[in-house]
């Protein structure tokens, strides 16, 4: 089973890095869904506590709830345009615009104190329990929680005003004249307030319908009440907008008679100025001079642009000179008749000079005769560009004595129509205020006329569709809807509290958290023991627990095999996470193996392990460092004959110191080379004391035990962080797993079956 002691000692490299187990994650970073339920299955006392809290309150709430009915009208409200006569005046703005301000005014209106007061007067209901504050009351959970906080609000206002006095002594409180106390007493207005705070209005999506409802402990009340409530809201609206408009009627008729007489009093003014001043062939005038002046500006401004045109050429022939080449190309030049006639005739002459060259010489009488022609030719070409600048300056001079012309009249034509403005003035202005009046004064007597109709016909945009009949049943309490409400409310509430502690509970609890958290190599689960005290291999233990062992000792070999002295420490991150028994155990194991082992107590301030192990404590290894005792004095054997154990002797003063001397130093390296194929030291807790931290650098090796759900992730990591500091830290044991609790977990992902793999051989034996 074990290699060789000669072969481990030619092994080289650095203690405890050879074999090195991979970091354990267990399932890996994905979370099933059977995860989550395993932790509700580990809480289950937790969750069918709080689940049975809170149904049990939920319930009691429900069932000393005093039963309301609600008895429901449904209406019709539409927009005022409904209420007016058809063809008057259905379009105009002054209405609605936008009708969902409107509607709002409507909802507010019928949940109003005011109406309240109304419906309460119409039917008389001062003597109603409900409306008076003395109906019946429940009292539940949270009826009891209220009235404690009543209770409490009302001893601080108590406190407030007999002790503390928030009020300033130099405050001055003016008092009430008689116009202005309420119309009404207080105790109406509470009734009108307990009234509306029972009125529910609800629209009906998309539609112009609406839903009132009562609650009250009575049906046959509800229904009476919201009943008349409904029809005391169609009276009233039809009241308000009745008023208003005979209110308006009234103005109206007002204005009808003022604007009348203003309508007479325009029309005799522009009456007598027409006959002063010819006021309408003043105004048949000024349409003709308008119009041609209107005529006489676009002449000038077409005389205009010609007189720009020919200014332009004028100003670019004006230059030239009528021998030159550039004359005869210049555009407007070369574009006259005369002169493409001519420059047609001298290409021609040109041409036939050329084919009569081919042909005679200089001096041939038809050389010298078409020479003479063309020079000829060229001094009418010379001509005609003279003829096309003058018909150019000529063009211009035309241009622009016509614009002249043009001008002349049309600021003569502009002085006779500013005289026609300036008489036409008065009779506009008479005229246009005529006309104003006339328009108000229609417009008036159409509104007041559509008013009148409007009062006549007594329209309502307003009106019943259903009246509330009496409900029959309660709507609450609703036992079945409370019962479905109280236990999805009770799994969310306890399983949110459930997943709120598990978050909140950082300590290590299974070999995915040694992974992710501490960085570090799992090298076995070691599951609780029975009883307070957890047994050693030496007694009788359960199959599981042994096993556990074994596998730690497999793991331990495959860790720390191949390094030259096998230098074991074993210690944890606080004291109880059963770090002694832990190595108890594995020397147990380990001798069990055939390999020779020593167990070193050093734990010299509490120590342990000849507790666990039956063993005096008279001689240790306290004794050893001091000088009182040698190591084959402190060696104690054990049932197995290869167990071999130093207890930690009488605890010194110093342990630390002790630990830390050459003495200690010198005693593990004579044990390093003596007959042990192991051995192992319980050292001290790391955040307790040092002591571990000062031994790690000399160890092969340390195991580090950590206690399910005992130690904290943070504290675990700052005792791992100070063990590599100065020494290296093999791989965790993770101590008293309760694999009962967590027992999905372990056989999803570690397939720990060691229970059932022997229940299951002892039944087939």
């Amino acid at each position: 089973m074990f290699e060789p002691r000669d072969s481990r000692r030619r092994s080289t490299g650095r203690p405890g890095q050879q074999g090195r187990l991979p970091v354990s994650t267990g399932g890996g970073d994905e979370v099933h869904l059977l995860d989550r339920l395993a932790v509700i299955y580990r809480h289950r006392r937790l969750v069918v506590s709080v689940f049975t809290i809170v149904v049990t309150l939920m319930m009691l709430q429900s069932y000393s709830t005093i039963p309301l009915y609600r008895a429901t009208a449904r209406m019709l409200i539409e927009d005022e345009r409904v209420a007016l006569v058809a063809g008057m005046d259905s379009n105009d703005p002054i209405y609605w615009v936008d009708p969902e301000p409107y509607f709002e005014t409507q909802y507010r209106i019928l949940q109003s104190p005011g109406l309240a007061q109304y419906t309460i007067q119409r039917l008389d209901l001062s003597q109603v329990p409900e409306l008076s504050g003395e109906a019946l009351m429940a009292f539940g959970p949270l009826e009891a929680i209220r009235a404690a906080r009543t209770s409490f609000a009302g001893w601080a206002r108590t406190i407030g005003t007999g002790v503390l006095r928030f009020i300033r002594p130099d405050a001055v409180v003016a008092p009430v004249a008689e116009d202005e106390m309420p119309a009404r007493p207080a105790e109406t207005s509470s009734r009108g307030a307990n009234f509306n705070s029972r009125i529910q209005v609800s629209p009906v999506t998309g539609t112009r319908l609406v839903d009132i409802s009562f609650t009250s402990t009575d049906p046959v009340f509800a229904a009476a009440a919201i009943n008349a409530h409904v029809e005391t809201y169609l009276q009233r609206n039809l009241d308000h907008r009745l008023e208003a408009v005979r209110q308006t009627l009234g103005w109206l008729s007002d204005e009808v008679a003022k604007q009348q007489a203003a309508v007479e009093a325009s029309n005799r003014a522009l009456a007598e100025y027409r006959e002063s001043q010819d006021a309408l062939s003043l105004n048949s005038s000024t349409d003709i001079v308008t119009t041609r002046l209107a005529s006489l500006n676009d002449s000038v401004l077409r005389a205009e642009a010609n007189r720009l045109q020919w200014e332009s050429l004028h100003t670019q022939v004006a230059d030239l000179d009528p021998e030159s080449d550039a004359a005869v190309t210049f555009p407007a030049v070369a574009q006259s008749p005369g002169v493409i006639q001519i420059t047609a005739r001298l290409a021609q002459l040109e041409t036939d000079k050329v084919r009569l060259s081919g042909r005679y010489l200089a001096r041939h009488p038809e050389i010298v005769k078409i020479t003479s022609e063309i020079a000829s030719a060229r001094l009418q070409v010379t001509t005609e560009v003279r003829r096309a600048i003058q018909a150019i300056r000529i063009e211009y001079q035309s241009a622009l004595d016509e614009e002249q012309r043009l001008r002349r009249e049309f600021d003569q034509q502009q002085l006779r129509a500013a005289d026609l403005s300036r008489k036409e003035v008065g009779y506009g202005v008479l005229e246009r205020q005529a006309e104003s009046y006339l328009r108000v004064y229609e417009s008036l007597l159409q509104q007041q006329a559509e008013l009148q109709v409007v009062v006549n016909s007594r329209a309502n945009n307003v009106r019943v569709i259903d009246r509330a009949p009496v409900p029959s049943t309660p709507f609450t309490p609703n036992a079945r809807r409370d019962w479905r409400t109280a236990v999805v409310i009770g799994l969310l509430f306890a399983v949110g509290l459930l997943f709120v502690v598990e978050y909140l509970d950082d300590t290590i609890k299974t070999p995915d958290d040694v992974g992710r958290r501490l960085h570090l190599p799992m090298l076995g689960l070691v599951p609780v023991g029975p009883g307070a005290h957890p047994p050693v291999l030496s007694a009788e233990v359960s199959d599981e627990f042994g096993e556990a062992f074994r596998s730690l000792r497999t793991s331990l070999v495959f860790t720390a095999g191949g390094s030259s002295s096998r230098i074991i420490g074993v210690t944890s991150t606080q004291p109880r996470e059963g770090k002694t028994i832990c190595a108890a155990n594995l020397g147990l194991v380990l001798a069990l193996g055939g390999a020779r082992v020593l167990l070193i107590d050093a734990d010299m301030r509490l120590p342990a392990l000849h507790k666990s192990l039956g063993l005096a404590n008279s001689v240790g290894l306290s004794h050893v460092l001091v000088g009182q005792a040698r190591i084959r004095e402190a060696i104690q054997r054990t049932h197995d004959p290869n167990l071999f154990v130093v207890t930690a002797g009488q605890p010194p003063p110093n342990p630390s110191e002790l630990l830390a001397s050459d003495r200690m130093r010198n005693l593990l390296a004579s044990l390093a080379t003596g007959p042990f194929d192991w051995i192992i030291l319980d050292t001290p807790p790391v955040l307790a004391v040092t002591d571990s931290v000062i031994l790690a650098p000399l160890l092969s090796g340390m195991v580090f035990v950590v206690g399910a759900e005992m130690t904290r992730s943070a504290h675990a990591l700052r005792a791992v962080e100070m063990l590599k500091a100065g020494g290296n830290v093999i791989g965790v044991v993770l101590n008293r797993v309760d694999f009962a609790r967590n027992r999905y977990y372990y056989s999803r992902y570690y397939g720990y079956t060691y229970k059932n793999y022997y229940g299951n051989t002892s039944t087939a034996a």
